[in-house]
């Protein structure tokens, strides 16, 4: 670990702080010298082997994410043009998971027509990983072109439950104001409680932490929060 990790390490008590503290205290402890993005991880009490203990879903963040994402959407014919119209990066079909296949990779988000995603199915070994299938759960996967691109574009983030049942979701960059920051976690943390599958048995949020890309991570009151939803 590096002496400037250590010095910020060393300016987070060892306590859960209420969410409006933990994204002052990130911002405080950022110290890169690019624009970091402020990440959000949530431990839940849930077995994703199982498939109806699986949580994903989708949240607008009131403030989006301060990155610029590149779309690229599957359509084709009068959705095609809807697409181009709406300002998505690129537009094809099988031109497009052609130039995939071949290794192009250069978007953020992907968004499909529901009669496309049969073409698009055949990507799922380079998307599926990468966290970029499109999903109708999500919103990704739909013949309103013209909303989902404005919402992926004004912050619209995915959020799904990893093997060691962690959900990652960025809230936005040390750049922002805190409430800002606290606001976008808020939304996030209220719809991953609203997700909560009905099979989970116990604590379902088990550990809330913030951190900057390089910054120490920041524990959050898990018990608060959920007493906030509960």
């Amino acid at each position: 670990m590096g002496k400037k990790y250590l010095s910020a390490k060393s300016q987070v008590e060892p306590k859960a702080y209420a969410i409006s503290e933990a994204m002052q205290v990130v911002k405080k402890t950022a110290f890169a010298k690019f624009d970091e993005t402020v990440d959000l991880a949530i431990q839940l009490g849930v077995d994703p082997k199982h498939s109806d203990q699986m949580v994903r879903g989708s949240v607008l963040l009131p403030h989006g994410t301060g990155k610029n994402i590149r779309v690229a959407v599957f359509a084709k014919g009068d959705k095609e043009k809807e697409a181009r119209e709406a300002g998505a990066d690129i537009v094809g079909s099988d031109d497009l998971v052609e130039k995939i296949t071949k290794g192009w990779l250069e978007f953020d988000r992907v968004i499909a027509t529901p009669d496309l995603m049969g073409a698009v199915g055949k990507l799922g070994k380079i998307l599926g990983p990468r966290g970029l299938m499109p999903n109708p759960k999500s919103g990704t996967v739909t013949f309103d072109l013209t909303k989902a691109i404005r919402e992926v574009r004004q912050g619209r983030v995915e959020f799904k439950v990893e093997k060691a049942g962690i959900i990652h979701v960025p809230v936005g960059k040390v750049s922002f104001e805190p409430l800002k920051l606290a606001e976008n976690a808020t939304a996030v943390l209220e719809s991953i409680v609203k997700a909560k599958p009905s099979t989970a048995k116990g604590v379902y949020l088990q550990g809330i932490a913030v951190s900057s890309t390089m910054g120490p991570a920041v524990k959050i009151d898990a018990p608060a929060v959920a007493k906030m939803f509960g």
